[in-house]
């Protein structure tokens, strides 16, 4: 398995991966959207805009010359005339492939992503994960990963029973 930095042509094949991402969590619960038509092909736009932003990063996972895996991480900061500054990251996006899946690619991904916002003096990283996502949340948790806020959603309109 090989770890690097995407590059632009990398983008396309990660947008295809971020519509199966997309299309897995509306699998597990409804209320996360689904793909809009042509929404891999935005994203993959959207990141090629940001593969020189020193505060973003994409590494993909290669395996059979295969891209098999992806992570999209950002490096934050907080409103400094609010809040103690100190820079954080985002982990926004993981992708592995399913066949790829529970050989440890995740975790390098991940661990990839600590050691840049190591080299970058963050302190922490956070991420989102569906609530409903069993094996998600259990991979998270083995790498160090621990709940610090919910977030919850109400419908608007009362639905009809």
């Amino acid at each position: 398995m090989n770890i690097r930095i995407a590059t632009e042509e990398d983008t396309p094949a990660i947008g295809q991966m971020w519509e199966r991402l997309a299309a897995y969590h509306n699998t597990l619960d409804s209320a996360l959207p689904p793909a809009a038509r042509g929404g891999g092909k935005v994203y993959a736009k959207r990141l090629a805009t940001r593969m020189n932003d020193p505060l973003t990063r994409v590494f993909i996972a290669e395996q059979d010359d295969k891209l098999v895996g992806y992570v999209l991480a950002v490096i934050i900061d907080v409103i400094p005339d609010m809040f103690v500054q100190e820079n954080s990251g985002f982990l926004a996006d993981i992708f592995v492939e399913d066949a790829y899946r529970r050989h440890g690619i995740g975790r390098v991904l991940v661990e990839t992503v600590r050691a840049w916002m190591v080299e970058n003096n963050v302190r922490h990283f956070e991420w989102y994960v569906a609530e409903h996502n069993s094996a998600g949340r259990k991979f998270w948790e083995a790498i160090g990963g621990r709940a610090v806020l919910t977030r919850m959603r109400a419908n608007t309109q009362q639905e009809e029973s």
